[in-house]
């Protein structure tokens, strides 16, 4: 689903964004809900300041916030991997302007009409934009639930990509 945004980004630079596990749900622009017949619920959760994702299965709840927040300092990890089944990667990219561009429209282009995808237009750039999308994830005999994110930072020329996996 992609979506026009009518409020500014309040994260600018990669360096920004900091990385919590169980905040409360922030305000959201825009949330898909998207439900299992597992009863396992996801909720992609666009936020003015990155991103967010809920994750509430049987026995197990999942809250996963990479923003730009009031009071924390820029800290997103590069990799977090616990032994509760939760493995979390990210990494900066730093691209030129055109491969910037054709990063952002192929992204676009892909996940415009993705049930499963949510994909943020921030004012001021075409190339101002947050994705997120959901998905089966790897798991020989398990049930895992996975996620990845794109956050694209036009004035800074980087991409941050996130991926996370759950086992249930």
């Amino acid at each position: 689903m992609l979506v026009t945004l009518d409020t500014p980004y309040a994260d600018t630079t990669a360096a920004e964004l900091s990385f919590a596990l169980g905040l409360p749900e922030q305000p959201a622009l825009h949330v898909v809900d998207l439900t299992a017949a597992t009863g396992v619920a996801l909720r992609l959760r666009l936020l003015g300041a990155s991103h967010q994702v809920v994750l509430d299965a049987p026995g197990r709840k999942v809250v996963e916030t990479v923003a730009c927040l009031p009071g924390r300092p820029g800290d997103l990890p590069s990799i977090i991997d616990d032994s509760a089944g939760y493995r979390f990667t990210a990494q900066v990219l730093r691209l030129d302007p055109a491969a910037m561009t054709e990063r952002v429209s192929r992204l676009r282009r892909d996940f415009a009409a993705d049930p499963y995808a949510l994909v943020g237009v921030f004012p001021g750039s075409a190339d101002a934009v947050t994705a997120l999308q959901a998905g089966p994830a790897a798991g020989p005999g398990q049930l895992v639930v996975g996620w990845r994110t794109w956050h694209f930072y036009p004035e800074t020329a980087e991409l941050v990509e996130t991926e996370t996996e759950v086992v249930l």
